[in-house]
């Protein structure tokens, strides 16, 4: 226990974030952390010469207040000690700043409906929470629950998914867990056709990929099985979760820089997208 000695949950008044943050209290009690909920208001636009501003500002300021409300209420509800936080400006700034500002290991984020990754996250808040955060970050999507009984951690052979398998690894020893293993080979037809034996040396270097967390796990007291999948990599994991309905899907996310950040197109952000479950992405 104790991976996380302080968790940031940003709330919104939604339903998807207000449910997160009460999965944020359950992980809070198992870990015995403390919690910080915090809610942005949009950076005003306007002309801060109007006689209205005032009023604007009150009304801008009208959700977040109703939101850490809620979320204070939910608290005292679970009996979870809370601290709450108003932040304005550009939400996922503020989010980030706040976490490394408090000293936070791990930020919890509600996610809604599912649909295409286009429609859900590239571009918003989440996406680029992920992307510039430098502490690990859960998404729980709506109707979820949190859980470390049968974890699936995703293995490229990084040092970001071994950030990832260690993780995993010791959230399953402490909840006396689980895991499935899986790393995904993303070989074209053509590629097969003009180069086999490559082919089949991306294969056995991810058999040892899962492998190798495999001792690792054993050397843990913890079990775990292995998986090597062909095709494309955010949908075999999400096919994988759905197969055994695993209840948290953990992965690396890869150092970027610059626009990169946004996690455009990337393995994590569509896994997010579809996930039947939460995910945990770690960063190394």
């Amino acid at each position: 226990m104790g991976r996380y000695r302080k968790i940031l949950a940003a709330v919104d008044g939604s339903e998807p974030s207000m449910h997160a943050l009460k999965e944020a209290f359950k992980l809070a009690q198992n870990e015995g952390s403390w919690i910080t909920a915090v809610s942005v208001i949009p950076p005003y636009q306007g002309d801060l010469d109007l006689v209205a501003v005032g009023n604007i500002m009150a009304s801008m300021r009208k959700p977040c207040d109703e939101a850490l409300l809620k979320a204070d209420k939910m608290a005292k509800e679970a009996k979870v000690l809370l601290k709450t936080v108003c932040e304005e400006g550009e939400a996922h700034e503020r989010i980030v700043d706040l976490a490394d500002a408090e000293n936070c290991e791990l930020i919890v984020m509600g996610r809604s409906g599912r649909g295409h990754v286009e429609r859900t996250l590239v571009g918003s808040v989440t996406a680029r929470v992920i992307g510039y955060s430098h502490i690990d970050v859960l998404l729980v999507p709506k109707d979820t629950t949190v859980g470390w009984q049968k974890a699936l951690v995703a293995i490229d052979g990084s040092k970001y998914s071994g950030a990832a398998a260690e993780k995993a690894i010791d959230f399953a020893k402490s909840y006396g867990g689980e895991l499935r293993v899986v790393s995904v080979v993303d070989v074209p037809p053509e590629f097969y056709a003009e180069s086999p034996k490559t082919a089949e040396d991306l294969i056995n270097k991810a058999k040892g990929f899962v492998e190798d967390v495999k001792r690792q796990a054993a050397a843990s007291g913890v079990r775990a099985e292995t998986f090597v999948r062909e095709g494309e990599a955010y949908q075999k994991i999400v096919e994988l979760a759905k197969e055994f309905n695993v209840d948290t899907i953990v992965m690396g996310s890869h150092g970027r820089t610059g626009i990169k950040r946004l996690l455009m197109g990337s393995v994590a952000e569509k896994v997010i997208g579809y996930a039947p479950c939460p995910v945990l992405v770690v960063k190394a």
